[in-house]
Parts: structure tokens; sequence; C-alpha cells
């Protein structure tokens, strides 16, 4: 052991060999020196300790736990289509199991496509940073510059497969670049509209390096295809390095228009990552309808610059809005992904105190029962309000907000305007002598007038109404097929349900007894089993096919998942949603006549395991013993 006095040899040689005093002061300056820097690197320690704590789970990587996890004890060994686990020791072959389910059989796409495909059995290593863009053909700056931008989206899940534990990415030979080229020849136009042609061909070959061809008709399409080659790399664990298919081929299309997630922002306020991200999975769904029920009775969270007082009144609070700018932040984002963003105002039911202040500056009562007692009387669920239909203000209201949520928005060919659980009671005990069905339909044709105003004078190419008593008949009758669409919330063995197809209207499916996803919790009122009965699995919301019995009248646009939100809040939307949703994306994409079959277990297992990459927090389908063992769980 060194004596005391060879702590600091450089004191003691030389000249200074005769000034100990001014060595004792030195040391002593070194000490305190020491201590400090000390003190700093635990402070900054702790620092980024207590930032990474509070960073927004959105923002942060999330490795995919269930395959980094896998010790190399196991190999999968594909055996008659499927992947059997051995222990090492039985077989001369180390194959990782995300390597496996991609080679055996078919690989892991998730929706299935629609169209021919053909895959390659043999895989080549790709460099995480070795994707490139060229844009070969496109009918507009804005989709050239659209294609970009998605492109970059892209690249940074590719990144997010790859393991960020401090190795260095290696792989089993040179890595290949990849050469993406996307020709658009279409439209030029980057919005998702009605019309919309989504489909797309993709091509993969192996020259000097991998060359992606992407064709398709619009940038929609074109961004599916992005979609469709991410999901042909994969992370392999065993060799740390990503790999692709050597070649392959895929034409796809979607089955339905309309493929949408709902999710209500009124009863409980999601924060804005927590919208960013679900949309980014919608998107590796292939959904493109965010339909955003963004105000109810409990609370009106939109600030709108046309009509301010609705937030002010009606938001929990002033941490709890959306701004003029996050709406258009939201908006871009899925414009990106290939998702509309379909903003719902609820109306004439389902309002609240966001409507009390008529009266205080000259305009009347804008609504009627807000949060009247009993409840039950007025309304479906506390606190209850309606609008008041003979106030020629509320109107004029509605036609600004309208107009506003088109402005940010830029969705001006599809409209969700509400209409659902008119309360007849409230407006019979404050407009007496008139009929309240009357009025309800009367209210509908004015919202209508508001709209056609807002839209620059023409209606929307579909303008979106809940079913309700008012599409029942005889008031069924009554509404123009032609201008109006009906989404159907009720079960699907109603003869309601049924009686809107059949009568020949637009048509988007959204049945309470297979897509609510709320379903299965309880009542958060009573002991109850709640108002739509059991949980709804990812299984049966895969097997509901509700136009398998069409009339030949019926015009279905597609279909929506519903996320209501009485019993959610932020902390728990990716588990309560997905995998669920994505079952019923691959139902609206290719509509498999086959039902929930072994390899969509597996597909939709590996399709899950893409979304933790991507930050999202999705439920397990099973226990993860089935996942290394998929065929001894089915």
């Amino acid at each position: 052991m060194p004596s005391p006095g060879s702590r600091d040899a450089s004191c003691y040689s030389g000249h200074t060999r005769a000034r100990p005093d001014l060595c004792a002061a030195l040391s002593t300056v070194r000490c305190w020196l020491v201590l400090a820097a000390a003190g700093v690197a635990a402070c900054t320690v702790a620092a980024l300790l207590f930032w990474w704590q509070q960073r927004d789970p959105a923002q942060q990587p999330m490795h995919n736990l269930e395959f980094d996890a896998i010790s190399p004890q196991w190999t999968w060994v594909c055996q008659n289509d499927r992947c059997e686990r051995l222990a090492t020791s039985q077989s001369s072959i180390l194959q990782s199991l995300p390597t496996c389910n991609m080679l055996c059989a078919s690989p892991q796409l998730w929706p299935e496509p629609t169209g021919p495909y053909t895959f390659a059995t043999a895989t080549v290593p790709v460099r995480a940073d070795g994707f490139s863009l060229r844009v070969t053909a496109s009918p507009s700056r804005n989709v050239t510059k659209h294609l970009n931008d998605a492109f970059a989206l892209m690249r940074n899940d590719i990144r997010a497969l790859v393991k960020r534990d401090g190795k260095k990415e290696s792989s089993i030979g040179t890595p290949y670049d990849i050469v993406i080229r996307v020709s658009v020849k279409g439209s030029a136009d980057v919005r998702l509209r009605l019309n919309t042609d989504e489909s797309y061909t993709l091509t993969l070959k192996r020259k000097s390096n991998l060359i992606a061809d992407i064709t398709a008709h619009s940038f929609c399409g074109a961004r599916h295809g992005f979609e469709t080659l991410s999901q042909l790399i994969w992370f392999d664990p065993y060799i740390n390095s990503l790999l692709t298919l050597e070649a392959a081929m895929v034409e796809d299309a979607p089955r339905f228009h309309y493929r949408g997630f709902l999710l209500d922002t009124s009863r409980n306020y999601f924060p804005v990552p927590d919208l960013m991200r679900t949309i980014d999975a919608m998107a590796a769904c292939k959904m493109n309808t965010f339909h955003w029920h963004i105000s109810d009775s409990q609370s009106f969270p939109l600030r709108l610059k046309s009509v301010p007082q609705l937030a002010q009144y009606g938001a929990y609070g002033t941490g709890a809005v959306y701004t003029p700018d996050d709406i258009r932040a939201i908006v871009h984002r899925a414009s990106l992904r290939g998702v509309r963003v379909l903003i719902e105002v609820d109306a004439p039911a389902h309002v609240g105190r966001a409507w009390a202040w008529g009266p205080s500056v000259g305009q009347g009562d804008l609504a009627f029962c807000i949060e009247a007692e009993p409840w039950q009387i007025f309304c479906g669920e506390p606190p209850c309000g309606q609008l008041n239909p003979l106030n020629p203000f509320v109107y004029e209201l509605l036609e600004r907000i309208y107009s506003e949520i088109i402005e940010l928005t830029g969705v001006d060919d599809v409209f969700h305007i509400g209409g659902d659980e008119v309360s007849v009671s409230c407006w019979s005990r404050h407009l007496k002598g008139f009929n309240p069905m009357d009025l309800w339909l009367d209210f509908t044709r004015r919202a209508m007038l508001a709209l056609n105003a807002a839209n620059g004078g023409k209606l929307p190419e579909l303008t979106l109404l809940w079913s309700s008593h008012l599409t029942r008949s005889p008031y069924l009758k009554k509404l123009n097929s032609n201008q109006v669409g009906i989404q159907i919330w009720g079960a699907s063995k109603w003869r309601d349900s049924r009686a809107v197809l059949d009568a020949g209207f637009r048509s988007v499916i959204s049945h309470v007894d297979a897509w609510y996803l709320d379903c299965g919790f309880g009542s958060w009122r009573d002991s109850s089993d709640g108002h739509c009965g059991p949980y709804k699995s990812w299984q049966q919301i895969y097997e509901h096919r509700p136009w398998k019995k069409n009339s030949g009248t019926w015009r279905i646009e597609g279909g929506a998942v519903c996320q209501w939100t009485e019993q959610l809040g932020p902390g728990g939307l990716d588990t309560r949603v997905w995998p669920r949703a994505a079952a019923l994306a691959e139902r609206l994409w290719s509509d498999r006549t086959q039902g929930a079959e072994k390899d969509v277990y597996i597909r939709l297992d590996t399709q899950r395991s893409r979304l933790l990459t991507r930050g999202v927090h999705a439920a397990p389908l099973w226990a993860r013993w089935c996942s290394h063992n998929p065929h001894a769980c089915l």
C-alpha cells in the first residue's frame, strides 16, 4: 500500500520540495475540487434520472421485451409450416423466434393483403440508417413533400426496431442499403377522401443494393406501401441485426373505405401525445379515420377562436383543453400517416355547462336541462344538457363551430353532427305544445343548413348521424338518404339497426354488441354489468362480419370500434384499445372469409410486438409461453 506522502508525487518533486506549506495548501484545494466535481456529477446523474422518469412515456423508446428476453438456449425450427421451439442442444440450427415467424409459412403482415403476394425464403441483413427515398413520379409538390415526410416517419419506425442497449448493430454479413422508389400517378390531393384510391403495389428485389418499388394512385396508397415494407423488416436478437426478405411482391387494396377508431375525450381528457401515439398505431394497422368525439355534456375541451366561451365554460380546466395549434399538429401527423381526423361536436343532446352562457350575452337559453336532477329523467348519464332547438343563435353558433372544424382539419367531404340520445322529456318540459320528435327532425335539418353554409355553400358528400329514435320509422323516411349517412351503434340483431341498411342509407357500422371497447368493465355508478354487457375480445371483434346478410340495397362505407371513456384515463388507453382495434383493422381491410384461425393469432401477436417497439403499450394476447409455443396453445 502506498504511503500517504505518495498520494501527490508531483508536489514533492523539484523545487516544490522546500515548500511543504504550499504542498499542503494545494492538496487541500485539490481535495475540494475533487469533492466539488463528485457533487456535480451526482447532481447531474440525479437530474438525468429524474428527467428520464418524468418524460412523456409516448416519447420513450420501447424495446420488444418479449423478444429481447429470449435466451439463446432456445431455437425455433420451421416444421410443417409452424415454428417449433427446441433446446439448442436438440438442433444444429440456431434461429430466433422473429426470424422463424417471418420465414415459416408466410410473413407476418397485418392486415393481410387482399391481392396476390409472393415472398422469398432467404434473408439479407440491412442497415437501420441505410434507407433512402427516390420519388420517381408525383402529381404535385405537396404529394412529394408528404412522401418525404412520411418516409422520415417510416425510417424512425425502422430505427425503433434496433435494440438500444449499448451494443453496436451487427450482422451475419455486409448489410444492404435499401433504396425506395415511389411512383404516384393519380390524385394530387394528399388528403384522404371518401373516393381516395388506397391501393398500392410493392416489389422488393436484390441488386447491388435492395430496391423497393412502390406504385400507387394516391399519397395514401404509397404510405400504405411504406407500412407494408416496414413490416417486412425485423430485428433478430440472436445476431443483433435487422433482416429483411431477399425478394417480395405485394398487390393490395382495402375492402372498405372507412376504417375507423372513435375516442371520447370529453368524459376524461387525454393529452396530445396519447392521441399522436394512437394515430401512429392506427396507421400501423392501416386504419384511416380517427373519429374524435371531442365534446359531451361532461366537458368541452376544444378551444375555438370563433366561440371561445364553449371551452371557457365547459373545459375541466386550463390544462385540459385542445388549442387550435394542438389540432393542427394532430391533423398534420395524421395526414402523414394516411389518417383523416373527423371531429364530432355532438348535438343537440350530450351538451352541458359549456352552453350555459347565453343569457349573460343576451342570446337567451342556448340549452335546457343543464345538470338537471333527477338526471335519470332527462339524460342517459349525468350531467344532462340539451340544446334549445327554437333559439336561432344556436344555429349561428353551430355554423361557426362547423366552419372552424373544417378549417382546422381540412376534412370537408365527410362530417359528423352527432344526433345521439335526445331526451323528449327535456324538450317536453321546456317547450310545451311542440312534438319533441318534430323538433328533433327540424333541428337536424337546420343543423345541416348551418353545415352547408360553413362548408362554402355545399353539404359534405357524407354527413353522419348516430342511429337513434330519429332513424326509426316513421322518421327515417323523412331523412334524405342522399344527404345523410348513419353510424349504426345499436346491436347487430336489433330490427332498427337493419332497417337503416335496408332503407339504403350510407352507413358506418359500430355495433355495440361487437365493436364497443368499453364494454365488460361494469358500471361506474353501481354493481351491475354496465350498459353494454360482456367484454368484447379481439376474437369477437374479428369474427363479426355484419355485411354477410346484405340484402343488395346496403351501402356500407365501413366500420369503427368505439372507445368511450367514463372509466378510462390516459394511463390505460393503449392496453384497452390495442391489439383489439387491430382485429377490426384487418376485418375492414381484408375481410377474410375465414375467422380467427391459428395464423391470425400468430400474425396478431407479431403485430402487437411491432406496436411495442413503436411505444404503444399494447396488451398481450396470451402468456409469453404461448408466443414461444403458439401451436401448443391453439
